[in-house]
């Protein structure tokens, strides 16, 4: 398939590419980049079968890849591990005209991008998502970020050159992990593809990932290309996210089931406020695919407390993503007994 852009005005920032066997033509797909010396790729233990692949590719091609292993899940997404990839690099003599390659889950692609956005005040950044929920959305987009206190609070907005998208290493992942990055896929349905969420309701997790990702990716590149920087639209991309961050931080779960347990909150605010009338089928189709629709015993005030730590919150307060209908999202600011009933909504009395 054609590759997706995400653009800033005329300008192509970011192309996504989304196809199988990706990762065997990594050093092919590497932007036009003549001045580039170094690759270096991060990793996670859990990837290192699509590592090798890559590495493969790129020797190939005619590259040296040095490759760092950083730590699996969120334990990597932290100053410390920054700082170890740093001093890394330094011993490498890293150039601004290098590259990084983010190869793993979306913490592996979050810290890739955040490296790459920082050293040296930024270098190239190539990104290959190896689980839905990376693929889907936290590698597209430029938003990187490592957790401090609160979910992604120290972080920059810099677009990857290219994402890397491998259908058939997608097409492999333990159906736990598709069930995860469904919350995200259908969030984009939900905020932008009624399409989409018709795949969803007519395959459930069976929904072809092709044809899913394609899609997600879309609806998450145009609003990027809108409104890169979140002052406006791109805020609708967080739709389950107001409460889900707070929830998966408490509870520690997983972010795709903490994003759909957000969503029905979401779902119940929307109700209330704008008058959304098809929260009973969106709470449904959310269940329908294993996920969670309740949160696992919480306190309220510990819940609300990240949720006053967390990015979604302006002069007028906390931001809600609500739908007035599928595919129609705005943003909105609920008072404190509706954030309560909400909350109550999900099992946090």
């Amino acid at each position: 398939m054609a590759p997706i852009m995400i653009t800033e005005g005329d300008a192509v920032v970011s192309e996504i590419h989304i196809e199988r066997g990706i990762l065997t033509r990594v050093g092919s797909l590497l932007p036009p980049n003549p001045g580039r010396r170094r690759v270096v790729l991060l990793t996670q233990p859990t990837v290192m079968t699509q590592a090798e692949q890559a590495e493969r590719s790129l020797s190939s091609a005619g590259y040296r890849p040095t490759t760092i292993t950083l730590p699996d899940g969120d334990a990597a997404k932290s100053f410390s591990v920054v700082e170890s990839v740093a001093r890394e690099l330094n011993e490498l003599m890293m150039g601004r005209s290098d590259t990084i390659i983010g190869l793993g889950g979306g913490a592996a692609t979050d810290v890739a991008g955040f490296i790459a956005a920082t050293y040296l005040r930024g270098i190239e950044c190539v990104l290959a998502p190896t689980t839905l929920l990376g693929a889907v959305d936290a590698s597209v987009g430029g938003k990187t970020g490592i957790n401090v206190g609160g979910k992604n609070l120290v972080g920059a907005f810099r677009h990857p050159a290219r994402i890397l998208i491998d259908v058939d290493v997608l097409e492999g992942l333990p159906a736990s992990l598709i069930r995860q990055g469904s919350a995200e896929a259908l969030k984009t349905g939900f905020i932008g593809d009624p399409k989409l969420v018709d795949l969803y309701r007519e395959h459930g997790l069976a929904a072809p990932l092709g044809e899913v990702v394609e899609r997600a990716v879309a609806v998450k590149a145009g609003v990027v290309s809108q409104d890169f920087r979140e002052g406006g639209v791109r805020a609708v991309l967080n739709y389950g996210h107001t409460v889900g961050h707070g929830v998966e931080i408490a509870a520690g779960i997983s972010h795709g089931e903490a994003v759909a347990i957000g969503m029905v909150a979401a779902g119940y605010v929307g109700e209330r406020m704008v008058g959304f009338e098809g929260r009973t089928e969106h709470d449904g189709l959310i269940a329908s695919l294993g996920l969670p629709t309740s949160s696992p015993g919480l306190e309220r005030r510990t819940v609300e407390n990240l949720m006053a730590l967390d990015k979604k919150r302006d002069a007028e307060g906390i931001r809600f993503v609500v739908l007035r209908d599928i595919g129609e999202p705005m943003v909105v600011h609920p008072d404190d007994a509706t954030v309560r009933a909400a909350l109550a909504a999900i099992g946090i009395d």
